[in-house]
This record gives C-alpha cells, structure tokens and sequence, in this order.
C-alpha cells in the first residue's frame, strides 16, 4: 500500500505527498494535463515540442540543467497523448532547488525566437532519425489516421508531418503555454524522504504566488463504431516483411481495460505464450510477434505487430492471428495459464512501485485518472479478470472485423502466394 496525502494550493494545483524514508532521495513529479491530443489538427507536435522547450530556460533561470547538476541532480520527461510529465530526482536536502526550476517555468519561460528555432531543429531532427529514416518508423504516422476518423488520437505525439513543427510561430508557442501550463492545470508529488508538512511549506512558497489559469475540460470527439475491416500497404526498403493489426478497445478505466492487459501477455509476454511458441516456434510464420496495448486514457488500440518469415503471405500472418484469438473466444483461457500470467504482472506491477521516482509518477497519472488511490487498486483489479472476461473481449473487440491492418512490405522481397 502506497501512502500518500494531498494538498491543494489557492491557485489550483494538486499536491501529493509521500513519505519514503528508506531513501535519502526526494522526487519532484510535475504532470501536466496536456497532451498531443489537445493541439490544433493544423498544428500538431506542439505537447512533444514544450517538452523540450521547458528545458531552454525560463525568464530568471538561463540555463535548466546548470543549477541543477550542481545540486547533484537528474532529470528527464516524457510526452504522450494525454499527458506531459516532468520529474527530476535528487538528494533530499537540495529539494527546493527541484522546486525552484518547476515553479519558475511554470511561471514563465524565456520565450525567444532563438530558442524556439534552436527546439524545433532538435524535433525536426527527432522526426527524421526516429519517424522517416529508420525502417518501419513511419508505420504509426501512417496507421493512426485510419484507426481513428475522429479522435486526436488520429495524429501521433511527434505530430502529423514536419510541416507543422517548421512553421510554429512564437505566438502560437506562447498562446499554447499559456493555455495548459499553469497550476491550475497540473500535479505536482513530492516523494522521498521528506515530511508532509515541509513538502506543504515549500509548494506554497515557490508555487504559491503563480496565477490560477485554465483548466483543460478533455472534451474530445468520440469515435464511431467501424463495421469494416480496412487495409493499407507501405512498400519501402525494410529488411522483411511486417504486419500492425490494430483494434479499437475499451478507455483507460473501462472495467475490461486489465481483460486486455491480461490478453496481451497471455499472447506475447513470455517464450512459452500463445503467439511466440505457435506462430514462430511451431508454425513459423513470424520471426517475431507481440501483442500490446496503446494505454491510453480515452479508447485506445490493441495491436499485434510481427515480422514474417521469408516466404510468408500476409493473408496467411494475419488469419494465423484471428485463429488464435477466435481459440480463445471459443475455449478460454485454462486457470494455470491465466494464474501464471497473473502472477508474472503482479509481480512486474508491485516491483515497479519499490522506486521512489515511479511511484510519485504513478501517484500522479492516477490523480490524472480520478483517483491516486488508484495506484493502489490496480494489482485487485488485476486479480479479478476471469477467463470469460478474456473470451468477451476477444469476442466483441477483436473479431469484429473492425480492425485496421497495415502491411509494410519489403520492396526487394518476391511476390508470395496467398
């Protein structure tokens, strides 16, 4: 059980507050509620490129990373389609200098022409070496759009296309600030060896005096239910032949959400799962196959993505996935099999949270889910997912034929039969 306490400011941020004092560490976990599903469909990228203009240095810090090393500290953040966070560990008695860089960006970032040209040529290039010049890198640039008519998800974290990076103005980048990067619109944990009542004092004195701002009212179009399977194919110069299979699924606190956890590993989490021993042990169909989920907070995608072996159809790698998934419709899952797939992710689940760092991340998406007692319930849930809860969603979410199928083809490879 992780323990926690809140506090809220006047201006509306969110403090969490967990005691861990079997370290001399302390954990700063800023989450903000913005994600590259609130940008612009004309101007996307924006959430990924904040990320790293956070870093560029606010109005009275010119250089993040200089006072913050001399506090012997680290620090890094992640961009997704719901959520950008920002965490820096450190030993516990440097903790306002933590606190000191948040609040200052919050505050205010040094917004310059150079500075947001210098960003934009390090997304740029983040673009290229990760999403066109590396095989297979474009395969969610192109699958989104088809998995999703609607949503915002439709467009990846990186954005639609180079275009809308290259073209960011610095008024759009400082209205995009001021929209979602304000207290109001934020958590912040402290975690570490450090007491509730001075992680109080130190969050209202840097944090304090920032103005209130908007809050994000995560209203989003909802997808409509797609009756059709639909096909794309890339042909490029890849080393073999790949296939992405992707099924719209149930939101992030759907009560099926862990139906599809559980499946994936049941599928792909180990040597001895369904895909790995059948499809390229027995069979050899693929040279490799995974199941996972996209996780996100609205209705994400379940995907199995694999690379076949030489010779393979891509009709034939795609019916060898439905017939296991129709296997599992019809007979279950036996309770060992399932058990040892439970056990393994409650194992995997209660590690991850002896780290004082992902369990002030986890405290806060939680937060961002409704609930930081959510953290906490996980594991019970997991342990209440039942073979006929696995058979329902196999059955009403991945044999529908309402799925996307995105062949990736090797342009140097023969044509092989159906």
């Amino acid at each position: 059980m992780i323990s926690y306490n809140i506090h809220r400011l006047e201006n509306g941020l969110t403090l969490i507050h967990h005691l861990d004092n079997n370290t001399s560490l302390c954990v700063t976990n800023l989450l903000y509620n913005v994600g590259a599903r609130d940008e612009n469909p004309e101007k996307t990228g924006f959430a990924h490129l904040f990320e790293h203009l956070m870093f560029g240095g606010s109005v009275n810090i010119p250089s993040f990373d200089t006072p913050l090393q001399k506090a012997s500290g680290e620090n890094n953040a992640f961009t997704s389609n719901d959520i950008t966070n920002y965490y820096i560990t450190l030993p516990c008695e440097n903790i306002e200098t933590a606190l000191w860089l948040e609040s200052d960006r919050m505050l205010r970032l040094d917004f310059s022409e150079k500075s947001l040209s210098v960003q934009k040529g390090v997304v740029i290039e983040e673009f290229k070496q990760r999403y066109l010049n590396q095989p297979y890198g474009d395969s969610w640039l192109k699958l989104r759009p088809v998995a999703y008519e609607n949503h915002p998800y439709r467009w990846a974290t990186i954005g639609k296309e180079i275009s809308h990076i290259e073209n960011a103005c610095l008024d759009d980048v400082i209205q995009f600030f001021e929209t979602y990067y304000n207290p109001s619109n934020a958590v912040l944990c402290i975690a570490g060896n450090i007491g509730f009542d001075e992680a109080k004092r130190l969050t209202e004195k840097w944090f304090g005096d920032i103005p209130a701002g908007p809050v994000n009212p995560n209203t989003y179009p909802r997808e409509t239910v797609k009756p059709n399977r639909r096909e794309l194919t890339i042909t490029a110069d890849v080393p073999q032949n790949a296939i992405y299979m992707a099924f719209n699924m149930v939101e992030r606190m759907h009560p099926s959400y862990f139906a599809f956890d559980l499946l994936s590993d049941i599928l792909s989490g180990s040597d001895s799962s369904r895909f790995t021993k059948k499809l390229v042990k027995e069979a050899g169909l693929f040279t490799h196959v995974q199941a996972y989920l996209t996780g996100d907070i609205d209705e994400g995608l379940f995907v199995v993505e694999g690379k076949l072996a030489a010779g393979i159809s891509f009709e034939d790698a795609e019916k060898s996935v439905l017939e296991i998934l129709n296997d599992i419709k019809t007979n279950g899952i036996p309770e060992n099999e399932l058990e040892k797939v439970k056990n393994k992710t409650v194992t995997s689940n209660l590690f991850s949270k002896t780290s004082v760092l992902n369990k002030a991340m986890g405290l806060c998406y939680a937060h961002r889910l409704g609930d930081p007692n959510l953290i906490n319930t996980e594991v019970s849930q997991l342990k209440t997912i039942t073979s006929d809860m696995i058979r329902s969603v196999c059955e009403s979410y991945l044999l529908k034929n309402n799925h996307v199928v995105l062949k990736y083809k090797n342009q140097h490879e023969s044509p092989v039969s159906a």
